[in-house]
């Protein structure tokens, strides 16, 4: 991870307010989306133009620290991909959680260090090397699944909104009004308008995000992949072998059982039901 250590302290530290919207996610679970739309909805339907980086209107907390946050202007609305224990915490912020099942995240995870070659040294690796990282939790951010189940554990608090890639991708619709309706009353308004509401639902498609991408990401390689690269969903069936299907299943099934985390991918394109 190429952060400077003082900044991911330093956001650790950062004192969340009441105002501050959170977008949670495990990496490569649909973040990048999720600010876009957020960001949209703070500014009444306008895309982010070119020239602009989402990261610096919607930062990454754990990237550019808590003096970088604390100085942007109310209300903030800010990344964390840190666990439930590490997040910094206001009963009065919202959290918006965003789950992808664990079997995409692998494969989009597996493009995005591939890609990031000033961060990682993995330009020639291979899924199969991955995946076994990913499956033993020695990547960015660590163990998925200790980062799904404590958020969804908490799911029913007034303040956090749980949504999954896979329901945001077959209703984006309604995954852009149930943000604006957890949001309150100004947010409301805004998605009953019809040219916000097609406005936020044309910007935030897979085809206008995967356009201009300098938006969203520092630019890389032609030969290397996008930093959106397929946003699809079942796009694993491609990379698994039967074995890595099974044992990423087997130990889905175990670190979930008992949780509401084991039903949370039900509908989704993927093996654990």
């Amino acid at each position: 991870m190429g952060f400077p250590p003082e900044y991911f302290d330093s956001g650790l530290a950062y004192q969340a307010q009441a105002g501050d919207t959170f977008i949670v996610t495990y990496p490569k679970c649909g973040t990048t989306w999720t600010q876009h739309i957020l960001w949209m909805l703070h500014h009444d339907g306008e895309p982010l133009p070119l020239g602009k980086n989402i990261n610096l209107e919607v930062p990454h907390l754990e990237e550019v620290g808590s003096e970088f946050v604390a100085a942007l202007p109310e209300p903030r609305l800010i990344k964390t991909h840190l666990s439930y224990e590490l997040t910094p915490y206001h009963p009065q912020a919202k959290y918006i959680y965003v789950a992808r099942n664990p079997f995409d995240c692998a494969v989009s995870f597996y493009y995005h260090t591939k890609g990031f070659i000033k961060h990682y040294d993995f330009a020639k690796g291979t899924f199969d090397e991955f995946f076994e990282c990913f499956i033993a939790g020695e990547v960015d951010w660590g163990d998925y699944f200790d980062h799904l189940v404590p958020w969804i554990e908490h799911k029913h608090e007034l303040n956090v909104l749980c949504l999954t890639y896979e329901a945001m991708k077959s209703d984006p619709k309604a995954a852009i009004i149930a943000i604006a309706t957890f949001l309150g009353a100004a947010y409301i308004k805004k998605v009953e308008n019809r040219r916000i509401l097609e406005s936020i639902l044309d910007h935030t498609s897979f085809t206008r995000m995967s356009k201009d991408q300098s938006r969203w990401s520092s630019e890389r390689p032609n030969h290397l992949p996008p930093f959106i690269r397929k946003g699809e969903v079942g796009d694993w069936k491609s990379h698994f072998s039967a074995s890595q299907t099974q044992k990423l299943t087997q130990k889905f099934r175990q670190r979930t059982a008992g949780t509401e985390a084991a039903t949370i991918f039900q509908n989704a394109s993927s093996p654990v039901i």
